[in-house]
């Protein structure tokens, strides 16, 4: 459905009775099953209102989710590299009457003196030959390198920086990607890293086609899929890490 600004509406269940409707314009990231999960994971852990940033904010979702079920110490922060989320993160939060600070910027940039109490990460994590032939990038920048760690890479070398004591980092591993550098560098920087869920999902119809890519990177051990009962699975992992 088109809003009156013509964007998309978005809408996020949060639970059985509670949805949350957002603006989408074209251009922002449209969120996957790996942003739900990965709301989900971070709703079961906390146990009270925290100072969060969320990292890739994209329209939102997971910062204004957790707002709505009392889990935000406001403002809530939100960061993306695209002008266009931030501005429609601002928007939405606003709809939703939730006070924000919104910055553009790649990573940790915009926050050089800022820590928090939780640093949720869905930052783009998939190796860019399999975000150039998804449905999920399309109109989309993806600048995660060739075996998709580039950016979770950065996020995992500064975060502790950014985290107040007894702060905790979440992040989602795709396996579409460098698994095993990530978890690597993960317990390079932090020393509790523990996965929290395995959530499996069949791959999009739509990319069998360049199912060659697939299978060069997997080969690098620059992906990471089973094939069962004639399709092809891949995973996310949501990771919590703190010292």
């Amino acid at each position: 459905m088109k809003t009156q600004n013509n964007t998309d509406c978005y809408t996020f269940k949060i639970d059985k009775d509670k949805d949350l409707t957002l603006q989408k314009p074209e251009g922002v990231f449209t969120p996957t099953g790996t942003t739900d999960v990965l709301f989900r994971e971070v709703r079961n852990y906390l146990k009270k209102p925290a100072k969060i940033l969320d990292l890739g904010c994209g329209i939102g979702v997971t910062g204004l989710a957790l707002h709505q079920v009392g889990l935000v110490n406001e403002p809530l922060y939100g960061s993306d590299i695209g002008q266009a989320a931030v501005d429609i993160f601002n928007l939405n939060a606003n709809s939703h009457n939730c006070k924000v600070i919104a910055k553009c910027g790649s990573v940790f940039k915009p926050w050089v003196n800022e820590k928090f109490d939780v640093i949720i990460d869905d930052i783009s994590g998939v190796a860019e030959p399999v975000a150039d032939v998804s449905p999920w990038f399309r109109g989309v920048s993806c600048k995660s390198g060739i075996d998709g760690t580039d950016l979770i890479i950065e996020v995992l070398n500064s975060a502790s920086k950014h985290l107040n004591e007894n702060g905790v980092l979440f992040f989602p591993v795709i396996s579409f990607s460098n698994v095993e550098k990530i978890i690597k560098v993960a317990n390079q920087n932090f020393s509790t890293v523990r996965r929290l869920i395995r959530k499996e999902w069949p791959l999009p119809k739509e990319m069998y086609e360049h199912k060659l890519i697939l299978e060069k990177l997997k080969a690098d051990n620059n992906s990471d899929y089973s094939e069962k009962f004639g399709m092809i699975i891949w995973y996310t992992d949501i990771y919590i890490a703190y010292n």
